[in-house]
């Protein structure tokens, strides 16, 4: 009996020791971006959950110069460019691979979308790698936010009612 249960809890301390390893790179969490503008959260999604996405929960500046919520006002399909930029799903299909994960990122910005490589640095910092082509590449460093944080869209100001009449 020794003899099997030792190889047994070998097994277990070793599978769970890739769990942890696993876990380790996973990219999930709130991330403020390195200029501070906006804070995606990034959590598990598709089938079976085995990619992630990461959508803006707040953006510092969540207002248009017209008082308006931001939209996607540079998305190339025209139908989607009054989307709002809260709730945008900015990467997408984000899948374990080299230590990390890989998919796609979306640069509101400028309406295109890039490859992307997303590494945990450490607990606290999230190093995003994008590149267009595999010529055009940029990085960053996100830094972790408090998991609390997210904001709701803003609702649009509201016209002020006409003045009534004297009567």
């Amino acid at each position: 009996m020794r003899s099997i249960l030792i190889p047994t809890l070998a097994a277990s301390l070793l599978s769970a020791g890739v769990t942890a390893a696993a876990a380790a790179g996973d990219p999930s969490g709130t991330w403020l971006t390195e200029d501070g503008r906006a804070k995606i959260k990034i959590e598990k999604c598709g089938p079976g959950a085995a990619h992630a996405c990461g959508k803006v929960v707040w953006l510092k500046t969540p207002l248009n110069d017209q008082g308006q919520p931001r939209t996607d006002i540079k998305n190339p399909d025209p139908k989607k460019r009054s989307r709002p930029v809260i709730g945008l799903t900015l990467m997408d299909g984000l899948k374990p691979e080299d230590g990390g994960y890989k998919g796609q990122i979306y640069n509101a910005e400028e309406g295109k979308i890039y490859d992307v490589s997303v590494s945990r640095e450490s607990a606290s910092e999230l190093a995003i790698s994008g590149c267009m082509l595999k010529i055009l590449c940029g990085s960053q460093t996100w830094t972790k936010a408090p998991e609390e944080f997210a904001q709701v869209a803003p609702a649009p100001a509201k016209a002020k009612p006409a003045a009534k009449p004297a009567e």
